[in-house]
């Protein structure tokens, strides 16, 4: 199991980011917290989750240990998948997920894609006791001056919306509110999707 990888950002989107090591290029999942973390830099460390499953070698990156350790431990909880805990971390900072948990905060659980009553109730009641304590302050870093909505546009269809949607759903945030980052932009897209 890999603990991280370090190198050249070759690529750098809102769901992934291609590292460059010794030749290998290695392309990593990541949430979009970690993108803006990584957002204006050539290099960095990555710390590396690896999924084996029988048809895929997967890498799941973050910016620090905090924001994976809570990733791996919402993959314990029944029905949260890799990709569902990579939603979450996108949508909410790991702050407000430990907060959402340790305050039983069902609501703002729910208000992520694919968290429904029943899992944002099975996340509190199995994580409640492993996060007594609520994380540190997390350091953000605002995206690149890049195309706001066509970074945003495949970050969402990466996550797995339909680009139908997306893009109604972006054209109306662009229309009617004030976005000037993609973090800020998949984030209110993902609470209208």
């Amino acid at each position: 199991m890999y603990e991280y990888i370090s190198g050249k950002i070759t690529e750098l989107a809102p769901a992934h980011l291609i590292l460059e090591n010794s030749g290998t290029g290695f392309f990593v999942n990541i949430s979009l917290n970690t993108y803006s973390a990584l957002s204006g830099k050539d290099n960095g460390t990555i710390f590396i989750h690896q999924v084996v499953r029988e048809d895929a070698l997967l890498l799941f990156g973050f910016a620090d240990k905090e924001e994976r350790e809570l990733f791996r431990l919402l993959i314990t909880v029944s029905g949260i998948g890799a990709n569902t805990a990579r939603v979450m971390l996108s949508s909410l900072t790991p702050a407000d997920i430990r907060k959402a948990i340790a305050g039983g905060n069902v609501d703002t659980l729910k208000g992520v894609k694919g968290i429904g009553l029943k899992s944002a109730q099975r996340i509190i009641v199995d994580l409640k006791d492993k996060l007594a304590k609520p994380g540190g302050h997390e350091e953000i870093i605002t995206g690149a001056d890049n195309t706001l909505r066509e970074e945003s546009l495949s970050a969402l269809i990466m996550l797995g919306f339909s680009r139908n949607a997306v893009e109604k759903v972006i054209n109306q945030l662009l229309r009617e509110e004030a976005v000037t980052t993609v973090e800020d932009l998949v984030k209110k897209a993902l609470k209208k999707l």
